[in-house]
């Protein structure tokens, strides 16, 4: 066992409460679960600041937690507006379903981008479970209020074009450990209460039969995640979907890459403040969980429910293939200065991936035209 932080909080108590009722342990998915969207007291159904943003040539942030894309620069989404309407076309829809809206800046820059490119505009709905960031939302959406509705479950059926940035990463992972060859499912439970009678929150290991879906090489002790409830949302998806497609935008790598032996450490990251650690169990409620996407089991679980894979690449292809550079083009120097941050190598023009499947005929989507990997998953 290894201790941290006394538990202190409200949602610290309704953990451990949960804890107690489960004989003494849940797995990191329940955990991360809670912390992350219990009502009112999880990370994202409080009401703070959590999407910092960066004024052009000023290089200083506005605070929250973390920068997305959208809040770096508006040409994100307004790029991102080209595939979106060459896929509204070609599926023959006329809707899009956001996920995970975050500030709403992404949904309003593909509102923008639409109009300027003279597409109709459909209906755009946001699929969003915090009150806290759908009353933000729909303030950003304020101008488009005739063309979006926001719902917190799907329908039984669905047409459009689906899209989601940044959607998987934040969704609960188990976490496997293997320790002196031996397989163990991390959790977490209560230590010993300190004297203010708060019992600490503590990793525990338990046996499991569990494993990678990729075998990792070598008998050294191995930290990682499996991604149930990632692949199992796409598969909901696949299974909805009568024809359309969808656009999921995220950072992290195909299943080679992911389980690679010297990646011993697995990705689990928190953020706060700006500031990235390792430690989930502490300031619980307080700040972002995440762990990298594993592309090629969100592959594997669209392909079971017949979704196919349109196309696979880093974020910089994908957004200079849809135009990126005409849409640079537009803007002053210190504009273009946060602008190329999205596809700079060192920045998210790498570490982040696009994928995208279709429900229906499949045709030759423009933000893979150079630099698809699908071969590689």
């Amino acid at each position: 066992m290894t201790m941290h932080a006394s538990v202190t909080s409200g949602l610290g108590e309704k953990i451990a409460q949960s804890i107690h009722a489960q004989g003494g342990w849940i797995g990191f998915d329940d955990f991360m679960a809670q912390a992350l969207y219990t009502p009112q007291s999880g990370y994202y159904a409080r009401q703070t600041q959590k999407f910092g943003w960066m004024a052009p040539g000023s290089g200083r942030l506005s605070g929250g937690d973390f920068v997305t894309a959208p809040e770096l620069s508006p040409l994100f989404g307004r790029t991102l507006a080209r595939q979106v309407a060459e896929a509204l076309t070609q599926t023959d829809t006329d809707c899009v379903w956001e996920f995970g809206a975050g500030t709403g800046q992404m949904a309003l820059q593909i509102l923008q981008g639409l109009q300027a490119l003279g597409h109709a505009l459909p209906r755009y709905r946001v699929v969003e479970l915090s009150a806290a960031l759908r009353a933000l939302q729909q303030k950003t959406l304020a101008a488009f209020v005739d063309r979006v509705d926001w719902v917190d479950s799907l329908p039984e059926r669905m047409q459009g074009v689906v899209l989601g940035n940044e959607l998987i990463d934040a969704m609960p992972v188990k976490l496997l450990n293997r320790v002196d060859g031996v397989w163990h499912e991390r959790g977490v439970s209560l230590g010993v209460p300190d004297p203010s009678s708060r019992a600490p929150l503590v990793w525990q290991d338990r046996p499991t039969a569990l494993r990678p879906p990729f075998a990792v090489a070598g008998e050294h002790d191995y930290l990682t995640e499996i991604h149930e409830q990632g692949e199992a949302f796409v598969r909901t998806l696949g299974e909805k979907l009568l024809k359309g497609a969808v656009f999921l935008i995220d950072y992290g790598f195909p299943e080679a890459q992911y389980y690679h032996p010297q990646r011993h450490m697995g990705t689990l990251m928190c953020h706060h403040l700006h500031r990235a650690d390792t430690d989930p169990l502490s300031l619980v409620g307080e700040k972002d969980i995440t762990a990298h996407v594993n592309f090629t089991g969100l592959a594997l679980a669209g392909q079971e429910v017949g979704l196919e894979v349109l196309g696979y690449c880093n974020q910089a292809h994908f957004l200079i293939n849809c135009g990126f550079a005409q849409e640079l083009s537009q803007l002053d120097q210190a504009g273009r200065v946060m602008a190329q941050r999205l596809i700079m190598e060192h920045e998210m023009g790498e570490l982040f991936k696009c994928m995208a499947w279709v429900k229906g005929p499949a045709w030759h989507a423009m933000g893979f035209s150079h630099g698809d990997k699908t071969h590689t998953l």
